[in-house]
């Protein structure tokens, strides 16, 4: 491995894990509202796919997008001021955890209805289609969306038409407190495929350098007209589905099983043991980061709330419900 590819995929998994352990410690103070669902555990499935992308792709993420969005190049301090609710945040402040969105880096948002980015993200790659754009689209998902209707007619569409798409399955084997063997006749999710003749991988979804290989091998078979590919990639969250859940239904060796092939711990680990970076360097990397969290935080605390909810509208909030004349 490259020494600058491992450096960034540190600094990325390790932004992803300091970033949502501090949004975890800001929504039990009561500055973030609604639901929180976080990442830990998962973070070489965005970190490797994403770095495998080119920046001309579109993203489409499910609710838990956090980390996808600054892997895209949201800057830290406009998702945590989302997360606030705050005018800074990159949805304006009106979207929250689950709904943030970036046109410029063709983010196209994460979705808070389990199965809704497939036929986003099929009309995303319809229009690279029909334009002959080069680009592909990423469409992310859960196991527990595969039983959704919206897969099916999304997977059938997309080798119909030999879209540009590239499907990853974030498996963490359950659909909010529901284990996957308890919810699918088929817990092999990538051999769904074949029923439409779309090539599949599964992939260890705890190991970033193979999501990356695996996700830059896709990417290059669509961009060469190869048509959609699937990615499953099997990985844990390490916190329950929400932050208002118990996850009182994983038992404690399960979760300790799982947390002994950390994303992150194994492949610091690796990177000392490659000789790719000093433990000096990767204190350097840890420390940066760790400040750009605090910035981030401190940006979303100074963030002002959003006051334009009808900016641009030339009729007042009245006349928008009455009839014209």
């Amino acid at each position: 491995m490259q020494r600058d590819l491992a450096g960034q995929f540190l600094h990325d998994m390790t932004l992803a894990r300091l970033f949502e352990q501090a949004a975890a410690e800001q929504y039990a103070q009561g500055k973030i509202a609604g639901f929180l669902h976080l990442y830990p555990g998962e973070e070489a499935v965005a970190v490797g796919s994403l770095r495998a992308a080119d920046p001309g792709d579109y993203v489409v993420t499910t609710y838990r997008e956090h980390v996808h969005a600054m892997i895209r190049g949201v800057p830290p301090g406009a998702v945590m001021a989302e997360l606030f609710g705050r005018s800074g945040g990159c949805s304006g402040g009106y979207g929250g955890s689950m709904h943030l969105f970036d046109m410029e880096r063709r983010f196209l948002g994460g979705y808070a209805i389990v199965g809704e980015t497939f036929p986003i993200a099929i009309g995303a790659a319809y229009r690279q289609a029909m334009t002959q754009s080069p680009d592909a689209v990423l469409c992310y998902f859960g196991d527990g969306a595969v039983n959704q209707g919206t897969f099916h007619e999304s997977l059938n569409m997309a080798a119909l038409w030999k879209l540009p798409i590239l499907f990853i399955c974030e498996n963490n084997h359950y659909q909010i407190g529901t284990e996957i063997h308890h919810h699918s006749a088929v817990v092999e999710v990538h051999k769904r495929a074949c029923a439409y003749g779309i090539h599949a991988n599964r992939v260890d979804g705890m190991d970033v350098q193979a999501v990356y290989h695996a996700a830059a091998e896709a990417l290059q078979s669509i961009r060469g007209g190869g048509g959609p590919v699937l990615l499953e990639c099997e990985t844990y969250r390490f916190r329950g589905h929400s932050m208002a859940d118990s996850d009182a239904y994983r038992s404690a060796m399960e979760m300790a099983e799982f947390k002994g092939r950390d994303p992150v711990t194994t492949f610091r680990a690796s990177v000392l043991k490659h000789e790719w970076l000093t433990e000096s360097e990767i204190s350097a990397v840890e420390k940066e980061v760790q400040d750009t969290v605090d910035d981030a935080v401190q940006f979303a605390e100074q963030s002002p709330p959003p006051t334009d909810l009808f900016h641009g509208v030339t009729d007042t909030p009245m006349d928008l419900y009455s009839p014209r004349s």
